[in-house]
């Protein structure tokens, strides 16, 4: 049976060449529901991307869809830039009871944007305010964002050249194991790292020595698993000595929770599990729950020095995310249900994933809770892994400096057998293109 090519004309003639998932899937998608996407003519692709990280609760959830209907159908305030409003009130409550009471967090809350950039934007002009210093550090393979500031501690060759003017004003420094191997069979991987802490060390070293040229830094913006970057997993006791290398040099510490926040590690926050109480935390992506923009800074109550207005944006208060946003707290933070659920199914990816590298000795993988990544010695092996199981009917992207890994990130509401199912697709898809 022959089946017709999609329509793709109006995109490939008037979309601005930038375009880039659509290229890897080349298909035109009309409906989505839980883990799955329908193109056009009802072909059904199961979905490890979940809008790269902003649907950890599924394609139009039901009851943040029902609740978000709710809202418009009384007509409920849409734009409310960051007047007070119901839904924003409910939000703060909800996040206040929900989030930050139980986990002794002392956070502010502000509203900087729709989008995860501006969450950064604001972190990164807050730590210079409050510091009165201009250089922020960041790591080796970071992602913070497409615009200039959060690109300024962003690492990838690539998108930083798209920038067009110098990026200035950031320290870049080796992330968790950089020095040493980084490719890893297993997810504990103490065994490849240099010298346990090594790159904290020389961090160290350069802020305690005059002659180092290294001015100390306003603030240090970090994350936890760097996903685009490479599925790159930071060890609890790195970040814990991180938290404490900052707190000796006065220097902040600012969590870049925007993918991996909201509960992709098990946690609702990926910093919990070291321990840690950064000084400001950015998130976005998955915290409306339903996709919608929206995108929050949290910084510790002593670090509000903002004048009224002197950071804005006309979309800081997208009030149909703050309701989907409430909902989904309500849905699935409440209790731990969630967090052990994600983890449980994290142990179900590892599972296969072992069973994947034990058949494939050029392929690593390494991950927690539900972002995984599986690399390999051929640097061109993972686009040729995510096309094929584009035609297998799994929607998987590429990570890393080189587009090296392949990124699984599927809801953290996917069944076990759908996780099983697509988990078989990327087998047999690394089978086939060995």
């Amino acid at each position: 049976m022959t089946i017709a090519p999609p329509d793709l004309s109006v995109f490939e003639t008037l979309e601005s060449e930038v375009r880039s998932y659509c290229r890897g899937w080349p298909t035109v998608f009309d409906r989505a529901r839980g883990s799955r996407l329908y193109d056009e003519d009802g072909h059904p692709y199961l979905d490890f991307f979940a809008g790269a990280g902003s649907l950890n609760y599924g394609h139009n959830n039901p009851v943040l869809k029902r609740a978000l209907l709710d809202h418009l159908e009384r007509d409920g305030v849409t734009q409310g830039l960051d007047m007070a409003t119901t839904a924003k009130r409910t939000f703060l409550e909800t996040f206040q009871h929900l989030v930050l009471r139980p986990r002794d967090l002392p956070y502010k809350v502000m509203f900087p944007g729709p989008t995860g950039a501006n969450a950064v934007e604001a972190a990164l002009k807050l730590a210079r305010k409050v510091k009165g210093r201009e250089s922020v550090v960041s790591f080796t393979n970071a992602f913070h964002g497409m615009s200039l500031g959060a690109l300024a501690v962003t690492g990838n060759a690539f998108k930083r050249a798209g920038a067009g003017v110098p990026l200035a004003h950031a320290v870049r420094l080796p992330y968790d194991g950089y020095l040493g191997e980084r490719r890893t069979r297993v997810t504990d991987h103490l065994t490849d790292r240099l010298d346990g802490l090594s790159e904290l060390r020389w961090f160290e070293r350069l802020l305690e020595d005059r002659g180092s040229g290294l001015d100390t830094p306003a603030a240090v913006i970090v994350e936890t698993v760097q996903g685009e970057g490479g599925v790159n997993v930071a060890r609890p006791e790195w970040l814990r000595a991180l938290a404490a290398l900052c707190e000796r040099h006065d220097m902040l510490l600012v969590v870049d929770d925007i993918q991996m926040g909201c509960g992709r590690t098990g946690a609702f926050f990926s910093f919990e599990e070291a321990g840690i109480t950064p000084d400001i935390v950015t998130l976005s992506k998955s915290i409306s729950g339903y996709g919608l923009p929206m995108s929050l800074t949290l910084c510790r109550p002593e670090l509000d020095v903002w004048e009224p207005g002197e950071h804005n944006g006309t979309f800081r208060g997208n009030n149909p995310a703050f309701v989907t946003a409430s909902a989904a707290l309500a849905a699935y933070w409440a209790d731990d249900q969630t967090e052990k659920q994600t983890l449980a199914r994290g142990e179900q990816v590892e599972r296969a994933l072992l069973a994947l590298v034990d058949e494939h000795p050029d392929a690593v993988h390494r991950g927690r809770g539900l972002v995984w990544g599986v690399e390999f010695t051929d640097r061109g092996r993972a686009s040729a892994v995510c096309r094929r199981a584009f035609e297998l009917g799994l929607l998987l992207e590429t990570s890393g400096p080189e587009d090296e890994v392949v990124k699984l990130l599927p809801p953290l509401t996917v069944t076990p057998d759908d996780l099983d199912e697509g988990l078989r697709v990327l087998s047999r898809a690394v089978r086939e293109t060995a």
